[in-house]
């Protein structure tokens, strides 16, 4: 089956993709995830989302929630901050971004870390559908309980060994970062082309 391309030219079968993609994620427009559940194995603990809303708008950690953080030493009200911090996005350009051979392919890493727990598959899609539409609601702006609600499933599995993985590799990410921001398409995001647009001069 022909995938579509990121050069900013759809697949003809594009569409018909989302569609399926949607009808996999087994959610209608508006679903937003229910449970954050953390995998390693046969280990599976759920979080409920409204655990972490509730930490983010009071401080206070309750649950399952209040008991990792106990054991991990964490300041509730610190990562009720976290959860709750808008960082500005321009949903156009992140749009755009998302479309790049690069934003494809952090977007294909990510997957492996947050991704659907009954359709790891779609991880991918469902990770551009909850920044474009948690954006939207943040009216430019995105934050960790801002992307739960606009997730297109009710079960976001979180893997452990894939976090842990990429967390081990941050000390090198600044500098793909880096060299991102000084290449032709990190300085010149805006000339991106659109799906659909004539080629930039």
């Amino acid at each position: 089956m022909p995938r579509p391309t990121f050069d900013g030219t759809p697949s003809p079968r594009w569409p018909g993709l989302m569609i399926a993609a949607a009808l996999a994620l087994g959610g209608a427009p508006g679903e937003a995830a229910e449970q954050v559940v953390f995998v390693s194995g046969a280990f599976r603990r759920s979080i409920p989302v409204a655990d972490l809303e509730r930490l983010a708008s009071t401080g206070v950690a309750v649950g399952l929630l209040g008991d990792a953080l106990r054991i991990g030493g964490q300041n509730p009200e610190e990562i009720g901050k976290l959860l709750s911090r808008k960082v500005p996005l321009p949903l156009v350009l992140t749009t755009r971004l998302m479309s790049t051979r690069f934003g494809e392919s952090a977007l294909e890493r990510l997957s492996t870390i947050l991704y659907p727990l009954k359709a790891p598959a779609v991880g991918v899609v469902a990770l551009r559908s909850a920044t474009i539409l948690g954006i939207r609601s943040g009216e430019g702006t995105l934050s960790a309980v801002g992307f739960l609600r606009a997730y297109p499933n009710d079960d976001l599995a979180i893997s452990l060994p894939a976090l842990q993985s990429a967390l081990e590799g941050l000390s090198g990410m600044g500098n793909v970062v880096n060299s991102f921001l000084e290449s032709d398409l990190g300085s010149n995001l805006e000339r991106v082309q659109k799906p659909g647009e004539p080629e930039a001069p």
